[in-house]
């Protein structure tokens, strides 16, 4: 059935000028370009805007969009419980006080795993567990009055500034345009096609996925709908039930005809408009409805409005951070994928260190917002329906650094996503407790999903982690830290309280030397060799977890203090506190992983857990703790630099706690290595795909925010009880200044340098706070005022105190 629409200067709502073809918007501060269309995925840019994503590729003839959602998931909730682990803890816990941990880690294979299919060992798609999916592809082909003429002037830029992709080209006389974002204000794709001579587009539009999809007319729209894997388990056998919906706006002439009722065409138009929405059912609501709402909204809306609209609501997250690390170059001006190989070759590009730090604040606006999902292993875009590693949330490091960025970078309410999610794992990890433990309180493992699987993954070489509950609490109170809120800090202190109740329980004496430890456990994916030559895994304690435990433990007497309340569990915790085995150095000047002095069975794993302690923890440090911090320093010396992607940037921020700024600088440089594999590597191939994209590989998006975490890391640091600027500032950023960079008790930070040397900084205070400045060693004489007015305050040991009420600004220059 052929449907057909002409439209010849109608809707002129639409209408952007388009005849006499003007400039798109200049280039703003923030872009990065190529000269070709995408070849491979890791090629194309990212746009999202916290809900729904959209990659495209830009090809000439034959153009897709690879359409995301946050939601899509196969899988559903499960049954995971495994009654034989809780009977087998006690043997379990015996076996490894008598050193036989080969025999306890056979006897954990055996019943201390996840009931169920767990992860499909990071192949979830047809398991209940689930993976994170594509929702389809939006595909566009071209048809051309100049059909074999010579294509010329091509450019594909993503500009941060904007959120804002563009395409432009010129084939025989004829100048083609396209732009696309998603938008912020709208909730919608918008794409809009431009040429420079009158009806020159052409062209069909499709959409499809590889699986589980059909695709009717809706209306003059084109719909593709369907279900997803849901497993057989407590929503079997269906899943989540999705849709996509594309309209055509034609704002000057045309005509639009549905073939076949899969395929729509537009013919002989000047200007094409397409609204792309995308929805699932995952939050409950029906999935026609809310199509229907997201395009009555626009109904009566010109492009250039969704435009102005969109940029202005991103603009107020992405405008409030400026860096700038000077010297500009010509390299500016090259493609992307040229510009990271020259900047290979000799590492002078300074400028292209600030775009990766506000590339990766980029991606995080891009990829979460509130009362969403927080951003997976991949962030929000994947282009197949089996996501490496079911793009799913991993918690002994991935989806922690995944957020490592928000509250430094001025992004505090993209936190929120991941602290609701962590509250909504406390009914299913208070199962898994009991089950599994016998234990009070809540816990989860390695593995987490949207369907709140908290149990042990199904081999415990990785999935026995157990202190990832406690890990993601200091999420939770990370974000009082730097907003001073004790409301907010009465609603997540249950969910941080009773993470530190399972410990109460879970924890146990070792015999062998009275401590209490974590048994079983694992040091994360790393083993060592026992005396029989064994590679194993478990172990009781481990120097992370007790880092954890003591920050979990320090947390729940600080909130608790705070808000007066809970002074007997206090005490426990305390007590247990004390029992924890200290951070140790072993005999050859390392800090220990393990409790006992193991050898690693692989010396330079990517793990580096445990130096915890060091980042993102706090526990060592180069002023109150020097001798850790130079056992620190010893462990990434033998670890090694070249990892994977994510590795590398943990490093990174590893190195600016010690205020090493050289090697902060060269793990960066390594971090931005051209790579283009993208199967699996996990101990080395880590670096920068040509889309900036970082290679684990293959990509994983933590790497990108562990990397722009680092960066910030390197310029402010507050941590350690005082705010400290240019902790580990690099040779190479000789002169430069940043702005809008946030730090604990509620301020907002700038700075600026010369020669390498502080020249001044201003602090805001989001709230009334007390802060410590440390300032620069080198002084001689400083002019500091508050509000414009001269005042002197004390000076202890280096360290400025000083109460300020909200939207004070003190600043301090020499």
């Amino acid at each position: 059935m052929n449907r057909v629409k002409v439209l010849f200067f109608v809707s002129c709502l639409f209408f952007c000028g388009c005849g006499k073809m003007k400039k798109f918007t200049a280039k703003g501060d923030w872009s990065y370009h190529f000269d070709a269309p995408a070849s491979v995925w890791e090629e194309t840019f990212p746009l999202g805007n916290g809900r729904i994503g959209l990659m495209p590729d830009g090809g000439v003839e034959h153009e897709n969009y690879v359409l995301n959602e946050i939601s899509m998931w196969s899988g559903s909730r499960q049954n995971t419980d495994n009654p034989a682990a809780a009977r087998s803890l006690p043997e379990i816990r015996r076996l490894l006080f008598e050193g036989r941990n080969d025999e306890a880690q056979e006897l954990m294979y055996e019943t201390f795993v996840c009931g169920g299919k767990g992860s499909g060992r990071g192949n979830g798609a047809k398991v209940p567990y689930g993976s994170y999916q594509l929702l389809g592809n939006l595909k566009l082909t071209y048809s051309y009055d100049e059909k074999n003429a010579e294509v010329s002037g091509y450019r594909r830029e993503l500009s941060l500034d904007k959120a804002l992709a563009t395409v432009s080209f010129k084939r025989g006389k004829t100048t083609f345009r396209r732009e696309a974002f998603t938008s912020f204000a709208a909730d919608l794709a918008v794409i809009r096609l431009c040429a420079d001579r009158e009806k020159a587009l052409n062209l069909s539009i499709a959409l499809d996925r590889p699986e589980r999809y059909a695709v009717s007319p809706s209306g003059f729209d084109l719909q593709m709908s369907g279900r997803l894997f849901g497993g057989d388990s407590l929503k079997a056998p269906e899943g989540i039930e999705y849709g996509a919906r594309v309209r055509v706006i034609l704002p000057r002439d045309g005509q639009q005809i549905i073939l076949d009722d899969t395929l729509l065409q537009v013919r002989n138009a000047s200007e094409i408009i397409l609204l792309t929405g995308m929805v699932t059912d995952y939050f409950g609501k029906e999935v026609n409805r809310q199509l229907d709402s997201l395009f009555q909204a626009v109904e009566h809306t010109t492009y250039e409005q969704l435009k102005s609209e969109h940029e202005a609501a991103y603009r107020t997250l992405f405008d409030r951070v400026r860096v700038d690390f000077g010297r500009a170059t010509e390299r500016e001006a090259l493609p992307v994928n040229q510009r990271l190989e020259a900047f290979h070759r000799d590492g002078n590009d300074p400028s292209l260190m600030a775009l990766y730090y506000q590339f990766g604040r980029y991606l995080l606006i891009s990829s979460t917002r509130p009362g969403g999902l927080p951003p997976n292993l991949q962030g929000l875009w994947c282009n197949t329906v089996h996501t490496p590693w079911n793009g799913d949330y991993h918690m002994n490091i991935n989806v922690q650094m995944n957020l490592w960025p928000a509250e430094s970078g001025h992004l505090p309410e993209l936190h929120l996503p991941l602290i609701e999610w962590t509250k909504q794992q406390v009914e299913s990890g208070r199962r898994t407790a009991k089950v599994f433990y016998n234990a009070r309180g809540w816990v989860t493992h390695i593995l987490g999903n949207v369907w709140e699987f908290t149990a042990p993954g199904e081999h415990p070489s990785w999935g026995a982690t157990n202190t990832s509950a406690a890990w993601m609490c200091a999420h939770l109170y990370n974000h009082y830290l730097y907003t001073r809120d004790t409301t907010y800090l009465a609603e997540v202190y249950p969910a941080i309280r009773d993470a530190a109740l399972f410990f109460t329980d879970m924890l146990v004496e070792d015999p062998r030397s009275r401590y209490l430890v974590t048994a079983p456990t694992t040091s994360p994916e790393n083993a060592y060799v026992m005396p029989n030559g064994k590679n194993v895994s478990i172990c009781a304690g481990s120097t992370m977890d007790n880092q954890i435990l003591r920050e979990l433990f320090g947390n729940v007497i600080e909130a608790a203090g705070i808000l007066g309340i809970d002074s007997d569990f206090v005490k426990t915790v305390a007590a247990m506190q004390e029992r924890l085995m200290p951070t140790a150095v072993g005999p050859d000047g390392r800090i220990m992983e393990w409790l006992e002095p193991f050898k690693e069975s692989e010396p330079n794993h990517r793990h580096v857990s445990h130096l915890y302690g060091l980042h993102p923890g706090s526990e060592i440090t180069p002023d109150r703790t020097p001798n850790l911090a130079e056992a620190a320093r010893k462990t990434l010396e033998a670890r090694g630099d070249e990892s994977t992607g994510w590795s590398m940037a943990w490093k990174v921020n590893f190195w600016a706690r010690l205020h090493d700024g050289e090697h902060a600088y060269k793990l960066l440089a390594d971090l931005l290595t051209p790579r283009t594999q993208n199967g699996s590597n996990y101990s080395k191939g880590g670096g920068t795909y040509p889309n900036l994209f970082c290679a684990h590989p293959p990509f994983q998006i933590d790497g990108n925010f562990g990397g722009a975490a680092g960066i910030a890391e390197m310029l402010l640091q507050s941590h350690n009880g005082y705010i400290e600027f240019l902790p580990a500032l690099p040779a190479a950023w000789e002169t430069g200044s940043f702005s809008g960079l946030c730090v604990e008790g509620g301020g907002e930070v700038a700075a600026r340098w010369q020669n390498g040397r502080w020249q001044a900084g201003r602090l805001k205070a989001r709230v009334g706070s007390h802060f410590r400045i440390k300032l620069p060693a080198d002084r001689f004489e400083m002019r500091i005022t508050l509000n414009g007015e001269p005042v002197s305050y004390p000076v202890t040991d280096g360290i400025l105190e000083v109460y300020m009420q909200p939207e004070d600004v003190l600043e301090i220059r020499l």
